[in-house]
């Protein structure tokens, strides 16, 4: 396939209607709700979820910045009969959770706390974090562990999940989800496109896909350089089937998962710098990739029936 140039295709995509917090679906939706992450390059976020509900997504999550207040678009999405299916907590001080700098060490505990707190505030009944930033090995420690522990604690006050995300750096998420195995307040986040960047083909639901809290799926075309450094370059999020993934393998590893949560959805319009995959996208209208995006979607659900 010609990286550059990817084919899209845009069949017609009926709306679906649900209403309430994921652990409220009604039996009036789709067994598979249907999710997408809303981005701030799409123009504000009231603005995309409008169109988002329109085309016919079922919820959406947002990435968190320090201050956000989400109840508004929370309640926006309710006017819509939308479900705000989680959180995503910042990932910029995620490996000064592990540092042995303790001021460091404690901000990073705050902000997660902090990003909790607003998703309890907005009716989110997940966050997802992630582990590690960075393309230095390091090694996990205990006080990363015991500071993560800290984070749990609050989760769990305010009756919330945590789920832990495959990044880089993933002997932090083997640690995390370690610790806290047999902790309902943690799990997974699997992001199908990191597993074949950041994770170099690993199968981490064959590790963790009996803990699955939710999903970030999208496509990717690997490595760049296998025998070079990994980088956040080969982190495309492309529309499933624009890529390299093995689509119905990853429908046969969500189904046998046992998860029964929404099929949530991570994807980017724009290109990384210097590269051009998913300029495609960037010319297309929102609404038009919202759609194809869609599209996309009910045929990993459709192959999920299959397998």
């Amino acid at each position: 396939m010609e990286t550059d140039r990817i084919a899209l295709r845009l069949p017609l995509v009926p709306s679906l209607r649900y209403n309430g917090r994921m652990a409220h679906i009604t039996e009036s939706f789709s067994s598979r709700p249907f999710c997408i992450a809303l981005s701030r390059q799409w123009g504000p976020f009231e603005e995309s979820l409008a169109t988002a509900a329109d085309v016919g997504w079922q919820g959406f999550f947002v990435c968190w910045r320090q201050g956000d207040d989400l109840r508004p678009l929370a309640a926006k999405a309710r006017e819509f009969g939308m479900l705000h299916q989680s959180v995503h907590a910042p990932w910029g001080k995620a490996a000064d959770l592990w540092g042995a700098d303790e001021a460091k060490g404690e901000a990073s505990v705050a902000e997660l706390v902090a990003c909790l707190e607003a998703a309890a505030a907005s009716g989110a009944p997940l966050v997802v974090a992630h582990a590690w930033i960075g393309f230095v090995p390091t090694a996990p420690t205990e006080a990363g562990i015991r500071r993560f522990g800290r984070v749990v604690d609050e989760a769990k006050r305010l009756g919330l999940q945590i789920a832990v995300e495959n990044t880089e750096g993933e002997e932090h998420l083997d640690a995390l989800l370690a610790a806290f195995r047999g902790e309902p307040a943690v799990g997974f986040c699997w992001d199908t496109g990191h597993e074949l960047c950041y994770n170099r083909g690993r199968d981490l639901m064959a590790a963790f896909g009996d803990r699955l809290l939710g999903t970030h799926i999208n496509d990717n075309l690997g490595i760049t350089d296998p025998a070079g450094p990994t980088t956040w370059l080969d982190d495309l999020h492309l529309l499933p089937f624009d890529g390299i993934a093995d689509w119905p393998g990853i429908a046969q590893r969500l189904v046998r998962s046992g998860f029964g949560g929404p099929l949530t959805f991570e994807l980017n319009r724009e290109s990384k710098p210097g590269r051009h995959e998913n300029d495609a996208y960037g010319a297309m209208p929102v609404r038009d990739y919202l759609a194809e995006a869609l599209a996309r979607a009910r045929r990993v659900a459709t192959l999920m029936d299959e397998a």
